[in-house]
């Protein structure tokens, strides 16, 4: 029997063989269309070698059969579900020779992306390289399909989008061509693509668009406002904040870092701020305590690039949590990273409209403006800002100097530490004091010039937030100093350059795209609000 089969088996293959030499040698291939139909029709058979070759086959002469082009076609896709590997692998080698065909591209495309799920390594390699064949040949027909099983949430679409970032990402440049067109083919496809991902799949994608030239640094101001848009879209600045919805104050903060870069070019972010202010601030308290530093230091990050009415609008919430966080008086401590970030919010907006601060802070900033304000008498606002002021520099030295005291200890601690268990915690401990003392430093330097009726806001690089990377400095002033020393604008040792050109705008680039979870989607996702945003997280 079994005799019987090989024989039979090995009949098969030589018939193949026949016809496959006939249609090589044939002038006119057309007259042999039976030949071609045996071939095809040998997929049905029970020999392994013959469907084997017929994979071979079928796509060697599949252009010169195009009636026959819907059999061959499905013949393939036959061939592609069976049990034995070399047969499946048979067939997706010959898969881009079908692919000659702009007709029959999507769908091997669609095929092929399913079939990146393959858990055996030789397949999967063979898929590779026969979508990369297929895509160097029509990009457009080939990558559409893929990003749809993106878009529409298959269960293969976590290895699409790694052959995505691993295959066709960079290539971009030998594949997007013309250049423009193709970048802004792949650009729509990508905005249908990120409405229902992660955030580490989200970072991705953005950080493609914005390599792209159609967003590089010579491109027109609507080009980044193009990337704010998805970036709001994916911050789902339209819903109404929930204060309980952890998700969604962490992809706000998220989406708020990775917008920072944009900012810097002239993206706007007055959609982001106008939420801030009207969603987020009036339920402040009620956010997560780990939470609400997050958001503080997100709309310091941001502030420097606000437009004027932004800024103008912003302002009274950031003065109405200044004087929620800064005490009236000296206390023990106060959290110095909330009113840091504040204090940094407040420079940088007033810069932008100073004369708003008059009827906020009881000041007498004269524009020519009408919102100047200056008949109307807010002196009692003045009084209760600047005691704030000295409530909050007397708090801050007397916290200092126990500091200081405290961090002589660090060095003799890791000297006589035990283990380099003990050794690393009280390293992390110094750091940790470290951070607290440039937070202190930054609060006096940017409070001090504050207690003046008409004072100059600090509007430039001058300060560095304690938890950004500190740029190359002269020694620092000590927080123990006298209330005149560090002056504001163009004064004093806070204004020299040592402080670092340009080290802020560098380390919020860095960290614009931090903070994206690489976790997993979760068994809840699903099309619309209640299932998006699955691994969004921010450290």
């Amino acid at each position: 029997m079994a005799a019987a089969t090989a024989d039979a088996d090995a009949a098969e293959v030589e018939r193949l063989y026949e016809l496959g030499e006939r249609l090589s040698s044939a002038k006119d291939k057309s007259e042999h269309a039976a030949d071609y139909e045996a071939i095809i029709a040998a997929v049905k058979g029970n020999s392994v070698k013959a469907k084997q070759l017929a994979a071979q086959l079928i796509p060697r002469f599949f252009r010169s059969f195009p009636a026959l082009g819907t059999r061959a076609m499905e013949a393939m896709f036959d061939l592609v579900e069976m049990e034995e590997l070399a047969i499946r692998i048979q067939a997706i080698r010959g898969f881009p020779l079908l692919g000659k065909d702009a007709e029959f591209v999507s769908k091997i495309a669609d095929i092929l992306g399913q079939l990146l799920a393959s858990e055996e390594n030789v397949e999967r390699d063979a898929v590779h390289k026969a979508l990369m064949s297929l895509i160097r040949q029509d990009v457009k027909n080939s990558l559409q399909p893929l990003f749809k099983h993106v878009e529409s949430g298959t269960e293969i679409r976590e290895k699409v989008i790694c052959f995505l970032r691993d295959k066709v990402f960079p290539l971009k440049a030998e594949l997007l061509k013309p250049q423009a067109e193709m970048e802004r083919y792949i650009t729509d496809l990508i905005k249908k693509s990120v409405l229902d991902v992660t955030g580490s799949e989200f970072k991705l994608f953005m950080d493609f668009l914005r390599s792209l030239s159609i967003f590089g640094d010579s491109a027109p101001r609507e080009s980044f406002q193009e990337l704010i848009e998805i970036i709001q879209a994916q911050a789902d600045l339209d819903a109404q904040f929930n204060v309980s919805d952890i998700d969604h104050i962490e992809r706000w903060i998220s989406c708020m870092h990775m917008a920072l870069p944009i900012f810097m070019r002239g993206g706007s972010s007055s959609k982001f701020l106008n939420y801030f202010v009207k969603q987020i601030v009036p339920v402040f308290d009620k956010i997560p305590e780990e939470k609400k530093l997050d958001l503080l230091k997100t709309i310091a990050a941001s502030s420097p690039y606000a437009a004027a009415q932004d800024s103008r609008q912003l302002l009274p919430s950031v003065v109405q949590l200044l004087k929620k966080y800064m005490p009236g008086k000296k206390v023990e401590d106060i959290n110095h990273y909330y009113v840091e970030c504040l204090l940094y919010t407040f420079h940088h907006l007033a810069h932008k409209t100073p004369n708003t601060t008059n009827s906020l802070c009881g000041y007498k900033i004269v524009t020519g403006q009408p919102s100047d304000r200056l008949g109307e008498d807010f002196s009692d606002n003045y009084k209760d800002f600047t005691e704030r002021l000295t409530g909050t520099e007397d708090t801050v030295r007397a916290a200092s100097k126990r500091l200081t005291q405290g961090m002589a200890d660090f060095n003799k601690g890791i000297s006589s530490a035990k283990n380099e268990e003990e050794k690393t915690k009280i390293k992390a401990d110094q750091q940790k004091s470290t951070m607290t003392m440039r937070a202190y430093n930054n609060i006096l330097a940017m409070s001090q010039p504050l207690h003046v009726k008409s004072p100059s806001f600090i509007g430039d690089k001058k300060i560095t937030l304690s938890w950004m990377e500190q740029p190359k400095k002269p020694a620092a002033t000590t927080a123990g100093g006298k209330r005149t020393q560090p002056a504001t604008n163009g004064n004093g040792p806070a204004s020299k350059k040592g402080r670092g050109e340009g080290g802020m705008q560098n380390q919020l680039v860095n960290r614009a795209f931090e903070g994206l979870s690489r976790g997993g989607r979760g068994s809840g996702r699903g099309r619309g609000r209640g299932g998006r945003g699955r691994g969004w997280g921010y450290r």
